[in-house]
């Protein structure tokens, strides 16, 4: 395994050394080369034959961009910068920039009642006695809604029926408090969201996510259905979990769909893809004004570090904005330090091991902003 690992290396490094090495400051470089060493020796460790991929951004630049290990175990092939990954709940960030859009769009406010354009929500069980539910708390988890509908299989099916499934799952979705009491992290809340920002534009979401932020940014490998052509690009998903069983066939099922998660945890990409749009979160070019990226910084009543579409950190007197995800097969995160203007994106093929990708991009972030 050892030997396989530092054949990736040996074959991954020449090709990006060039474009990922030659931006970086001679204070820089034995930090990532430390970096690279100390992750591809854990990642080995997680005996997985697994893969990591990692993008580092410094003033909306990619300065490196590597990958370790495997994006697929069965024919050895290596994981590099180009992989596909599931990235899980980061989705969630793109729904709440197409929020902010709106907002400043004039066609919503952040406080408008979101039975406006959604009256399905009326359904949800414990609606009339909970009061009604306004975008920002869908976007910032305070809506009280539950984390999944009480139903089987809702995290199943094509899709294209996502909206059909997610309206199905109303009347089986109740609330844990009533809105803007507390944080309660809701998946069904921002597919709620998702579905009642394109009734307010008649535009698909999908379609609308595709037209406001992956066609302007080029964002030309991330998608919502993965084409067939891209399939040998994507990294085999490897949902494992803390007593070490691995099924690798519920990520290849989910290929197709995931039930009503779309909004919420739906999108494939790649570092050097993802790198656009959190680029874009730091100014250039910016898909929503300063003004915007500040509100969605700014935890409302009840919450609790996390925005709109955000969660929000301070890490040894860093500030950090970003998000993670996790899916079966596939966990991610992102990461910006605002004041040093570093940011990094890490993505694996593996739920559950030794590393911690929150806390690995943290401790990254800080040895970049102390470095020379």
């Amino acid at each position: 395994m050892r030997t396989k690992q530092l054949l990736v290396a040996f074959l991954t490094f020449p090709f990006f050394v060039n474009f990922c090495f030659a931006q970086l400051n001679p204070g820089i470089k034995p930090v990532v080369d430390e970096f690279g060493r100390e992750l591809s020796a854990r990642l080995n460790q997680e005996n997985l034959h697994a893969g990591i991929s990692v993008a580092v951004i410094k003033d909306n630049k990619v300065i490196w961009l590597t990958a370790y290990g495997f994006a697929n175990s069965e024919n050895d092939t290596p994981a590099d910068t180009s992989t596909i990954y599931r990235i899980g709940s980061i989705t969630k960030t793109f729904t709440a920039v197409v929020l902010m859009q709106l907002v400043q769009e004039g066609k919503i406010k952040l406080d408008d009642p979101v039975e406006q354009y959604l009256p399905e929500i009326k359904k949800l069980d414990g609606y009339a006695d909970a009061g009604k539910i306004t975008f920002r708390q869908l976007a910032s988890h305070t809506s009280g809604l539950k984390r999944e509908p009480d139903v089987r299989n809702a995290d199943v099916g094509p899709l294209d029926k996502w909206e059909e499934k997610l309206i199905s799952c109303i009347p089986y979705t109740s609330f844990n408090s009533r809105p803007s009491e507390a944080f309660l992290y809701s998946n069904m809340g921002y597919a709620l969201l998702g579905l009642a920002l394109s009734r307010v534009t008649g535009v698909p979401y999908m379609q609308m996510v595709q037209q406001r932020i992956l066609t302007p940014l080029h964002m030309n490998d991330t998608f919502f259905r993965l084409p067939d052509d891209k399939r040998t690009r994507l990294a085999e998903g490897i949902s494992n979990n803390n007593k070490g069983t691995i099924n690798a066939k519920l990520p290849l099922k989910e290929i197709e769909g995931r039930g009503y998660r779309v909004p919420n945890g739906g999108i494939f990409s790649t570092p050097s893809d993802l790198s656009k749009f959190v680029i874009s979160l730091m100014g250039a070019p910016p898909l929503i004004s300063a003004k915007s990226l500040n509100q969605m910084q700014e935890i409302p009543p009840g919450g609790r570090n996390y925005g709109l579409g955000l969660m929000l950190f301070d890490k040894n007197g860093s500030e950090i904005i970003g998000h993670n995800g996790s899916v079966p097969g596939y966990t991610s995160q992102f990461a910006i330090e605002k004041q040093s203007g570093y940011a990094v994106i890490l993505m694996r093929n593996y739920n559950i091991g030794n590393i911690d990708l929150e806390r690995t991009a943290y401790q990254l972030l800080k040895l970049l902003k102390d470095a020379p």
